[in-house]
């Protein structure tokens, strides 16, 4: 077996394979004997059929066979002799046959070679979250509010108050799309409705027409009222106040709370606040490893993975937006800086895993399916369910594995730890 080896681009590789003709066509002869043997032909008793008839009946079938199962194996033979790693199947084109070789070219790409340095001087933020009373107070009044009552009242609107009302916009004296209501709440200073609308529901009272102006902002999504002035009229139909429930075992029990009553709602709202900051804390660090060997390490990537990334990504999307039709799934390109992302991110946290000789920790794995099952009644069984389900294992154990490795960045790495407060981290932006 001849092979050789060139370079077309910074992974493609075209590899030709040549290979003598003759040991190909006795494997043919070879196969023909034996279907010769158990052919059934019109007019021949089983294995009478002469080697003319069988070749001219089975010839062609055969020797396709013959040559496809020598392809695949001399080309795995060349790819492991020349120390190749495909990074996907190849396209093969054969030769005309010359009566002495078989003789195929394979294009296709590999796989990078990743060299990981400095991992070391990687730099990390790590918040240390501090939760205060002043911070579960505050959760378990949005909590009150999630059950609050409206009970109308007798008075101008306020701030906090909701107010109900029909209205109508016009545009120099021409109604808009969109721009109407019928019975519509509106809740003062939760920032339902734009700023100018708010401001002119205050002190107002059931039964009150009134008409003002509002400035709607120069990047609303409407392009024909983008920075433009309205006016609205406005009927009011009544002014609601909020009724908070008491925080006693009864507001306990509306959140499944039976045993311990309000004391131990409040270590529950406690115990979830920081289970919610552990999560982010987990996402913040990754975010940052992540970045950081990418900025650090940057790839050339297979397109062939890069392809297969971006087709993923695209299945997922039409999961999530309940798209079934093809011609209705969003452009495959939109998918494609993101796919480029995961795949290198993939390749150097592989890379990791090798190269500190990392296994996946049981330990570890447990956490992992523990915090999934956190937020259920019978956490603890359905934790169980999932580690002796080894269909489950095998989608988790490389996520933990790979949790491992950033972990390992994050432990070696130059991490400094920084304090902030439960409301100032959880309400921050997105980086």
């Amino acid at each position: 077996m001849e092979v050789t080896v060139e370079s077309t681009g910074t992974l493609e590789r075209r590899m030709r394979v040549e290979l003598p003709l003759a040991p190909i066509e006795q494997q043919v002869d070879s196969r023909l004997k034996s279907v010769g043997r158990t052919a059934k032909i019109k007019g021949f008793r089983p294995g009478k059929v002469p080697a003319k008839v069988v070749r001219q009946r089975y010839g062609k079938q055969v020797r396709e066979e013959v040559l496809n199962e020598v392809l695949q194996q001399s080309y795995s033979a060349a790819v492991t002799q020349e120390k190749l790693n495909p990074a996907s199947g190849p396209t093969i084109e054969t030769e005309a046959d010359n009566g002495k070789t078989f003789a195929f070219t394979a294009t296709f790409e590999i796989m990078p070679e990743v060299e990981l340095k400095d991992l070391e001087k990687i730099k990390i933020k790590k918040p240390e979250v501090t939760i205060s009373d002043e911070d579960v107070d505050a959760m378990l009044m949005n909590l009150r509010k999630q059950k609050a009552t409206w009970e109308e009242v007798d008075r101008h609107s306020a701030d906090g108050d909701r107010v109900v009302i029909d209205f109508v916009g016009k545009l120099k004296g021409e109604a808009f799309p969109g721009g109407e209501g019928k019975n519509y709440p509106v809740v003062l200073g939760a920032g339902q409705m734009l700023p100018d609308f708010e401001k002119g529901l205050l002190g107002v009272k059931a039964g009150d027409e009134t008409t003002f102006k509002v400035r709607f902002p120069k990047q609303y999504h409407a392009d024909e009222l983008a920075g433009k002035k309205a006016d609205f009229t406005i009927n009011v139909h009544r002014v609601e106040a909020e009724i908070l429930p008491e925080l006693n075992d009864e507001f306990a029990k509306a959140f499944s709370v039976v045993d311990g009553g309000i004391e131990r709602f409040t270590k529950d709202v406690r115990e979830n606040m920081d289970r919610e900051a552990e999560q982010k804390i987990k996402g913040d660090l990754r975010e940052q490893v992540m970045n950081a060997l990418l900025e650090s390490h940057p790839l050339d990537i297979p397109q062939a993975l890069k392809h297969q990334e971006m087709q993923s990504l695209q299945r997922e999307a039409m999961r999530r937006m309940g798209v079934e039709n093809a011609e209705q799934a969003p452009p495959l390109d939109d998918f494609a800086a993101a796919a480029e992302k995961r795949v290198a991110l993939g390749l150097l946290l592989r890379q990791v895993i090798v190269d500190k000789e990392l296994t996946v920790d049981k330990a570890m794995i447990r956490v992992h399916v523990e915090e999934l099952c956190a937020g259920y009644e019978n956490a603890e069984d359905m934790a169980n369910m999932y580690m002796s389900n080894p269909q489950v294992m095998q989608q988790i154990e490389p996520i933990v594995v790979e949790q491992q490795a950033i972990e390992w960045i994050i432990e070696n790495g130059k991490t400094k730890e920084k304090k902030i407060s439960f409301k100032e981290y959880m309400n921050a932006p997105a980086s």
